[in-house]
């Protein structure tokens, strides 16, 4: 219960315009609309246990707190970074409490993700017996953070980062509940909503910034708001899901030959704070992966914008990975290499241990000589077309064709060659191998 006192303290403009109701949270129609999941919860008076996924900013713990009041359940909420196991006891015990006296319990536990595997199995009982509705939030991916026996009780809920319309009503709301115009003139408005990447307590928390400036000033152009309130760091963790994903897209994007595309995902994995190496190391593998020998200079390109950064560093060696991932996107693609070393893969586990034929066995002893090792062998070079045409498969084998060029690049070259020489191959005698 809050004193006097309290309720004259000040308050962020944040906790001010928190909803009262799930139709005041913006930006979440996907589960909230009419159709959404947690639409069809409430209209059934029945609630299940769900984790809400999604960047902060976006809702998840107004959300469970709203969902508590339509449903009529006691709000307990719990914070993974701040709780322990005596905090998790002492909610469940209140939550038996109330159920005893025919209240049910919504259990919030934010950045559930934080909990060890042990502490997040311990919630499964309580889940299963009814004790409490279990709603986690986390910023990270569930597949990797949360245990499958707690996933399997609980229903996963995507939440969006704020797109510009969201925003934008935010702002609106702003100035309705002061009264007052922000004092940023459009240009400014535009990059103030940019700045908050999509969450949208980082925006109040700007707004409010804003709002605390002199009514009579001049209202502030871009570069005026940048002194002003400072820009939010693009969301991402090298070690976590974002990494994965946007490399996953500069990938993508050269595979498909999109320059501008790859250029975008580099830029934003180095706004992120990523090593250049790591990039560099991946773009020297997709070198290999997805080109191949349809472009030969695409390798020795890579390994050269590698090298250039490490002798020249950030910012200046950055330029030379921009290079490099100019020339992949537009180089000719091709697997395959990759395919190939697949196929020879898995050839060689299914024959196992065969013996390469004995005309292409040296044989430096005479007992090797005397049972036939190095027995028949054509000398490539001394033949008319500097090629024998030879098996070189082992005798229990039939030859296989693992490496199947593409029609591009420098692969139609390779594939004449390989048409060429198979010509070659048809038309020699059979016997010549003994």
């Amino acid at each position: 219960m809050n004193t006097l006192f309290e309720a004259d303290a000040p308050r962020p403009l944040a906790d001010r315009l928190r909803p009262q109701t799930l139709s005041d949270v913006v930006g979440q129609d996907h589960i909230l609309g009419p159709e959404g999941p947690l639409s069809r919860m409430i209209a059934a008076k029945k609630l299940a246990s769900v984790i809400f996924w999604g960047p902060p900013g976006t809702g998840k713990t107004t959300i469970a707190r709203l969902l508590a009041k339509e449903t009529d359940l006691a709000f307990a909420p719990l914070s993974a970074v701040f709780s322990g196991v005596a905090d998790v006891r002492k909610a469940v015990d209140e939550a038996r409490r109330k159920r005893e006296m025919g209240q049910g319990t919504l259990l919030f536990v934010d950045e559930i993700h934080r909990f060890n595997r042990a502490q997040q199995d311990g919630f499964l009982p309580f889940v299963e017996d009814g004790t409490v509705v279990l709603v986690g939030a986390t910023t990270e991916n569930p597949s990797f953070e949360l245990n499958a026996a707690l996933l399997s009780r609980a229903q996963v809920l995507v939440l969006r980062r704020l797109d510009d319309d969201a925003l934008e009503e935010l702002l609106e709301r702003v100035e309705a509940a002061e009264d007052r115009k922000l004092p940023v003139d459009d240009d400014a408005r535009t990059a103030l909503r940019a700045m908050a990447d999509g969450d949208g307590r980082y925006l109040l928390n700007m707004a409010d910034i804003l709002i605390g400036l002199p009514a009579d000033d001049a209202p502030l152009n871009p570069e005026q708001l940048a002194n002003v309130v400072q820009s939010r760091q693009p969301l991402y963790d090298k070690g976590q899901e974002a990494h994965y994903n946007l490399i996953s897209a500069l990938h993508k994007s050269l595979r498909g030959s999109d320059a501008d595309a790859a250029l975008y995902w580099f830029a934003r994995m180095m706004a992120g704070g990523e090593d250049p190496r790591y990039v560099a190391r991946r773009l020297v593998r997709f070198a290999s992966e997805d080109i191949g020998l349809a472009d030969p200079n695409a390798l020795p390109q890579s390994i050269a914008a590698w090298e250039a950064y490490e002798r020249l560093g950030s910012p200046e060696g950055e330029l030379a990975i921009v290079q490099c991932v100019l020339y992949l996107a537009t180089a000719p693609k091709s697997n395959a290499a990759y395919k190939a070393q697949s196929a020879a893969n898995r050839l060689a586990k299914e024959t196992g241990s065969l013996m390469p034929p004995k005309h292409i066995l040296n044989a430096p002893t005479k007992l090797m000589k005397e049972i036939g090792y190095g027995d028949g062998y054509a000398y490539d070079h001394d033949t008319a077309e500097g090629f024998s045409g030879q098996d070189y498969f082992p005798d229990e084998m039939s030859r296989q064709r693992l490496y199947s060029p593409k029609e591009a690049g420098f692969e139609r070259e390779i594939a004449k060659r390989l048409q060429y020489w198979d010509t070659l191959r048809r038309k020699r005698p059979k016997d010549t191998d003994q």
